[in-house]
């Protein structure tokens, strides 16, 4: 039995399959019709709500998309639609503000973007100091209303929601470890042990790439086990050496610290996705997904990161560009999962610069993905580690541009060489997002526009 909140009363939810979404469940079970169906992939947020679950005694609320977040995902939390801001008749502001200010026009993604702006207006999960344009970049209208929407947003500032009865709802309701064909662990002990007895098992963070499978290529799961509740995989510890990211980290509750490591670090968290997106989708997830184009990878494996792999009680640790072996292949054993990833902070003599190029600014996925950490001592070029998605199987380091950066002085010249090298590196694919030759040609641009930079201005 599924248990979760909707404005104050249980919904019970008897018969879930694993894969069964929260949208299809609001939409026909519940005919709460406002929340709508527009890609079924997590791009356009017409199907945008806001979850929330107990953080002490408040409430944490994000807004997530409907459409691939499964219904165990939801087991023991609470859920807010369109419908649940006016339940007294009375519209809200937010509800009010884009009414008054005719910031709808055919109707059909309004309700996704009074959601992302309500999450905004009650500070929830990605929202604190973030431009209203990035709170709906998640959000698509395709009557290009925006600017009224924005106002709207601008008009309603954040205030804490009073959440004390959501709260106490909350807490009469132990949330399930198990239903039929999936487990939700509570802890990494737990999972590891699940792993053991199920190593075939599909394991399910975020949804925000699995949930594709389903919604667009109907594939069936098998047994599954969701680790968005392991509060031991949801840890980020700093220390003066490193920053240590649990696995089930969600991207905005990491952007923070990565930001603080540094900014474009801080600038590529931004580019994952819509904000719904980045509250659900995880740094583990996007490392053990292994896609060749996940934005993330590159970014780690230019900055020197550490990956922790645990099987029942044994753990081993591994440079993370070792990881990845092959299209569609990690070195990861049956019954084994990615437990964290640790982040070196970078020397003061280290210069760094990542860079995502994608048909859209927002909301997009990478054709290409570059990031460069070059170490100088007195002009000259002791490390380079540089690394891209886009270009192979795998996300994977440049090993001839790397050398001919090496011991080399900071200058055009030398980054035109290391340009070049990048031919021996990588054979591009062509896809839609970008032919081979557009792949290598635009690599060796990022590569060559470093050495157009004064050193002293392309710092940490």
């Amino acid at each position: 039995m599924i248990r979760f909140v909707l404005d104050g009363e249980v919904i019970e939810v008897a018969d879930a399959a694993p894969t069964d979404t929260l949208l299809d469940h609001l939409r026909y079970r519940l005919r709460r019709t406002g929340t709508k169906e527009g890609c079924a992939e997590g791009d356009c947020g017409a199907c945008t709500v806001v979850v929330g679950e107990l953080d002490g005694d408040a409430v944490k609320w994000r807004a997530v998309n409907a459409c691939i977040l499964f219904l165990p995902m939801v087991d023991g939390k609470a859920v807010a639609t369109v419908e649940s801001l006016s339940r007294n008749g009375a519209l809200h502001p937010v509800q009010r503000a884009i009414a008054d200010g005719h910031g709808s026009q055919c109707g059909f993604c309004t309700p996704g973007f009074v959601m992302s702006l309500y999450g905004r207006s009650i500070g929830a999960l990605g929202t604190e100091g973030t431009p209203v344009r990035d709170v709906i970049a998640g959000n698509l209208c395709r009557c290009t209303g925006y600017g009224p929407i924005l106002a709207a947003g601008e008009a309603n500032p954040p205030q804490p929601a009073d959440d004390r009865e959501t709260a106490a709802v909350l807490r009469s309701i132990a949330p399930l470890r198990s239903g039929p064909g999936w487990f939700a662990p509570r802890t990494s002990d737990e999972l590891a042990a699940l792993l053991l007895e199920h190593p075939d098992a599909r394991i399910v963070a975020g949804a925000t790439d699995v949930g594709l499978w389903v919604t667009k290529g109907l594939r069936d799961l098998g047994t599954t086990i969701f680790i968005g509740d392991i509060a031991d995989l949801r840890g980020i510890d700093e220390d003066g050496d490193a920053v240590t990211i649990g696995a089930a980290v969600r991207y905005s509750e990491a952007k923070q610290a990565l930001a603080a490591l540094h900014r474009d670090l801080g600038e590529l968290v931004r580019r994952i996705g819509g904000l719904q997106v980045r509250n659900a989708g995880t740094i583990g997830g996007n490392i053990a997904n292994g896609s060749p184009i996940g934005d993330m990878p590159p970014a780690l494996i230019a900055l020197g990161a550490e990956l922790v792999l645990r099987r029942g009680g044994e753990r081993r640790a591994m440079p993370l560009e070792r990881f990845f072996l092959a299209y569609g292949k990690q070195d990861r054993q049956p019954g084994e999962f990615v437990e964290r990833v640790r982040i070196p902070r970078p020397r003061a003599s280290t210069r760094i610069r990542i860079a995502k190029l994608s048909k859209r600014f927002d909301s997009d996925i990478s054709a290409v993905c570059g990031a460069f950490a070059i170490r100088l001592e007195e002009g000259r070029v002791v490390e380079a580690r540089v690394a891209f998605g886009g270009m192979a199987g795998i996300p994977a380091r440049a090993p001839a541009c790397e050398a001919a950066l090496t011991g080399k002085p900071w200058c055009e010249a030398t980054f035109a060489e290391a340009a070049a090298a990048l031919a021996e590196d990588y054979r591009p694919l062509s896809d839609l997002r970008g032919s081979a030759a557009y792949r290598l040609t635009v690599a060796a641009n990022l590569v060559r526009s470093l050495g157009l930079e004064r050193e002293n201005l392309f710092d940490v």
